[in-house]
């Protein structure tokens, strides 16, 4: 093969090549977020969503999971199986967004109250002991009284973790110290002398 035709086909190649690049999407007319534009009746630059849109893996299509509910009543039921690891995640999510009110033993003995603020109803009175798991979602999400909704802080799978551990708090207050095994009984008298 001749050096002239090498030259050729390298020459071809980088022209075809580069006819391939253009500015078209980059110099194309567009509306820099938050700027105002003519085009529009409310001269907003940003259109809001068609009703009923939902973001891909947004669909929140399991009722229990989002709202604590099921066919509109409260549930009774947790949506997913309740086991240690999940129990310790709501104890570090308790600890973090519940137990400057409610304290770290739920007894409504937090740190705001020790600083003069209204004292939050504990865990352990019968009435909310009484309470099914999806009232206690239904309060993370939407906010009760004082409170505030936590529904931007914590996830829905986290609101159902801490309820698990508010009903290991509740459970821990009624346990007969018979049902305990021997360790169980050493570990109480040691860490309660």
């Amino acid at each position: 093969m001749s050096q002239r035709l090498i030259h050729s086909i390298v020459v071809s190649g980088l022209v075809l090549l580069l006819s391939g690049c253009h500015l078209d999407m980059y110099d194309q007319p567009k509306n820099p977020p938050l700027t105002s534009n003519a085009f529009s009746s409310d001269s907003s630059s940003a259109r809001p969503l068609p009703e009923g849109v939902v973001a891909r893996g947004h669909a929140r299509t399991d009722e229990l999971l989002y709202t604590g509910k099921t066919q509109g009543k409260f549930s009774v039921f947790f949506p997913f199986p309740v086991t240690e690891r999940v129990l310790r995640r709501g104890q570090d999510r308790f600890n973090t967004f519940c137990s400057p009110c409610h304290g770290r033993l739920g007894d409504g003995n937090g740190m705001i109250v020790q600083r003069g603020f209204p004292r939050p109803r504990s865990f352990h009175n019968d009435t909310l002991r009484a309470e099914p798991p999806g009232y206690y979602f239904d309060v993370i999400t939407n906010g009760f009284g004082r409170m505030y909704s936590y529904a931007a802080s914590v996830k829905p799978e986290d609101r159902w973790a801490i309820i698990a551990y508010i009903r290991a708090l509740q459970l821990s207050r009624r346990v007969p110290v018979e049902t305990l095994s021997p360790d169980e009984r050493a570990l109480l008298i040691r860490n309660n002398p």
